[in-house]
């Protein structure tokens, strides 16, 4: 029996390829689906089973699109209407070589919520690993607001029930898979681990020690955001997402080609906080590379032409692979020669100003500045700077009459990339005065300056 683990960076997705005597099955797959081929013929095996753990709300799932490439049947939970592929149901039990695959259905994060446990029966009848999906994560469960909040008591009802009466007496041994890793949209304290135990999530797990009562009035008083790219993930997973057959095709755009056409393109510049506040092509988006995965469902359409400005170009391969996760088709161009291409040509750039954290807390009282803070809500529960006010950056687009233009805007979040995004916002609606304060909290805390609750 083989494992391979694929994790998608930004997104701190996991899938999972399991192989057995010629046959293999892949579990929650990508939408650029070609590691899962190269794993196939790697090791000799043919795709048979493609499984989803549920309908993904933060990614768009590439079942169909691995299932076109290597003819294999999709399979998922039989509480949703699909478009596509085949339901299981509690019991069932699906072979590839040597292993067992059995199906349990564990609702609460959605309706449609299954688990796989894994059985090598060349070594043991017992169960040996359990995919759990969104339902355990290592050091976290999966979230319960996803048909909103009327129906967050319900669903986590069922997710303790699923967590105690389904996975846990699986046993202590049995090895446990989510699909996210720390840093999901889909969990807030998971832990940064590949893999876990029932018996050591059952010892060091908080959610797993409450009670059943305990349990369900923390899940509604839980505070996540739910970005609104969500809405098109549950349709494309649920519909089935337009099949690319391969990576799309960027055009590279000269120096004037994009100045000419800039108007008519969402451009969005990749590079660091600190890059992009020492010069920038005016009216572009600064959204950070690895951040593109959640952030870009946040700030941009599915409609208009994107085009992206980086460094030196040598990330636009993995760039487009981060877009399409998120369903994005609308990827046009890149600026051939990357930013230095427009600074080395003469055309007109801007800058942000930059602060210390020293110098944020010498001017902390100063009334000519705006201190915003555009973290999650549960970051400024947990501790934020003095005077500051507070907005995520996700809502900053619609909350622009809460920002005064007459003053200096200070922005800070955990390490100044999600500042830069509210910073470049800002910018391109006319604010004059914006500064971001690198570092953020994390320095903030470094130098031994006080946070409030």
């Amino acid at each position: 029996m083989i494992l391979e683990i694929i994790k998608s960076e930004g997104l701190a997705h996991n899938s999972y390829f399991i192989g057995s005597k010629g046959d293999a099955a892949v579990i929650d797959p990508r939408r650029d689906c070609d590691s899962y081929v190269n794993y196939s013929k790697k090791h000799d095996m043919k795709i048979k089973h493609i499984f989803e753990t549920h309908r993904n709300e933060d990614y768009v799932i590439g079942s169909c699109e691995l299932s076109k490439r290597v003819d294999a049947s999709i399979y998922h939970g039989s509480c949703l209407d699909f478009s596509y592929g085949n339901y299981v149901k509690e019991g069932n039990t699906f072979h590839i070589g040597s292993v067992e695959l059995g199906i349990l259905e564990t609702p609460g994060h959605t309706d449609e919520s299954i688990s796989l446990t894994l059985k090598d029966k060349d070594v043991s009848d017992d169960i040996y690993m359990v995919f759990t999906g969104d339902t355990l994560f290592a050091g976290e469960v999966g979230r319960t607001d996803i048909y909103g909040d009327a129906k967050i008591e319900g669903c986590a009802e069922r997710l303790y029930d699923s967590l105690h009466q389904k996975i846990l007496p699986l046993g202590d041994h049995v090895l446990v898979f989510p699909s996210h890793g720390s840093g999901s949209v889909c969990g807030k304290n998971i832990r940064e681990s590949e893999f876990t135990t029932i018996g050591y999530e059952k010892k060091t797990n908080k959610m797993l020690l409450k009670t059943k009562k305990e349990f369900i009035k923390f899940k509604l008083n839980e505070k996540m955001v739910k970005p609104p790219y969500f809405k098109r993930m549950e349709e494309y997973n649920q519909k089935g997402a337009p099949i690319l057959c391969r990576l799309p095709y960027l055009q590279p755009l000269n120096v004037a080609e994009l100045k000419k056409n800039i108007s008519d393109f969402q451009v969005v510049d990749v590079r660091m906080a600190a890059s992009y506040a020492g010069g920038h092509i005016p009216q572009t988006l600064n959204i950070w590379k690895l951040g593109l995965t959640y952030f870009a469902g946040w700030m941009l359409d599915y409609e208009h032409p994107i085009v992206i400005i980086d460094e030196g170009n040598e990330n636009i391969n993995q760039i487009i692979r981060y877009l399409i996760r998120i369903g994005y088709n609308n990827i046009f161009g890149y600026l051939a020669g990357g930013f230095a291409s427009w600074a080395t040509n003469g055309e007109e750039l801007e800058t942000i100003d930059t602060w210390s954290v020293h110098k944020l807390n010498e001017a902390q009282n100063d009334e000519s500045i705006f201190i915003l803070d555009v973290r999650e809500i549960g970051e400024w529960d947990n501790g934020h700077i003095e005077g500051a006010h507070h907005i995520y950056v996700g809502y900053l687009k619609n909350h622009l009459n809460k920002i005064p233009k007459d003053k200096n805007i200070i922005i800070y979040c955990d390490t100044g990339n999600r500042a830069s995004i509210a910073a470049s916002i800002l910018k391109n609606n006319g604010y004059n005065k914006v500064t971001n304060v690198l570092g953020s909290i994390r320095a903030w805390k470094a130098a031994g300056y006080p946070l409030i609750k």
